[in-house]
C-alpha cells in the first residue's frame, strides 16, 4: 500500500517507520528544510512541501495514495490536508492536539475517516487508522515483532478452513481466536475461518504481509 504523511515531526517519523517496516510504500511531506535534512538523513522518502498547498499535494501523485495520514502539530495544516485528499479518493486520518478537537472534529468533519490524538494513543494507533478495516497492530513487542488482530474477510485464502490447516509463516504464531461477535480465547484445532472471525498473531515484520494475505486476502482495508 502507499500511503501519505504531512509532517516529519516526531509522531509523523514513528508512523512512517512502522509503515515501511511493514513493507508499505511511505511519502513525508514537510515544509521545514532543517527538518527535511534531518529525516532524509534517517532514510525516509522526504518531499518539500507544504501539506496545506494543493499543488503540494497534488505532486507527490495522490491518485495512486491509498491513505494520508495528516500528522503534523498545525491543526488547520491537517485538516486543509485531509480535506484535499479525501476529494481524490484517499483514506484520510487527522491529527488533533486536544480531546476536545478530537470530539468536535471526528463528529462535525465528515470527510474524513478518522480523527486522532496520538499523543494519548501512540504511533500504533496512527499506523491502525490510516490501515484501516481488517488489521490492527495490538502492540510492538519486541523491534522487529509485533502482534496483531486480524479479522477474517471475504477475499481471504484461509476462510472455511480450519485452524489445523492454517499454515503460517516460521516466524509466526497464532495466539488467539474469536468467532464473530464472540470474545477471543485459545484457539481450538477445530475451529473454522469464517467471515468476521478474529486471530491474534505474533509476527516479525518481515512475515507480516505473508499473515495478513493469508487472512484478510487481498483486501486489507475491507470491513472489519
Amino acid at each position: 500500500m502507499r500511503f501519505v504523511i504531512v509532517g516529519a515531526g516526531r509522531v509523523g517519523r514513528r508512523t512512517a517507520r512502522v509503515l515501511e517496516e511493514e513493507g508499505h510504500d511511505v511519502t513525508v511531506i514537510e515544509v521545514n528544510p532543517a527538518t527535511i535534512d534531518r529525516v532524509r538523513s534517517e532514510g525516509f522518502d522526504v518531499v518539500e512541501g507544504d501539506g496545506s498547498n494543493e499543488n503540494d499535494l497534488l505532486a507527490v501523485g495522490l491518485e495512486d495514495v491509498d491513505a494520508l495520514g495528516a500528522l503534523s502539530g498545525d491543526v488547520t495544516v491537517n485538516l486543509i490536508a485531509c480535506m484535499i485528499a479525501s476529494a481524490h479518493g484517499c483514506r484520510t486520518v487527522l491529527r488533533v492536539d486536544s480531546d476536545y478537537r478530537e470530539y468536535v472534529l471526528g463528529k462535525y468533519a465528515s470527510d474524513v475517516d478518522e480523527v486522532i490524538y496520538p499523543e494519548r494513543l501512540g504511533a500504533i494507533a496512527a499506523k491502525n487508522a490510516l490501515m484501516g478495516g481488517s488489521v490492527r497492530a495490538i502492540a510492538d513487542v519486541a523491534q522487529n515483532v509485533q502482534l496483531l488482530e486480524l479479522t477474517v474477510s471475504e477475499d481471504a485464502p484461509m476462510r472455511g478452513y480450519s485452524l489445523s490447516e492454517l499454515e503460517l509463516p516460521a516466524n509466526a504464531r497464532l495466539l488467539g481466536f474469536g468467532k464473530k461477535g464472540e470474545s477471543v480465547g485459545l484457539p481450538d484445532a477445530d475451529d473454522s475461518l469464517e467471515l468476521g472471525d478474529r486471530v491474534i498473531v505474533i509476527a516479525e515484520f518481515d512475515s507480516l504481509s505473508d499473515v495478513r494475505h493469508l487472512i484478510v486476502g487481498d483486501a486489507p482495508t475491507a470491513t472489519a
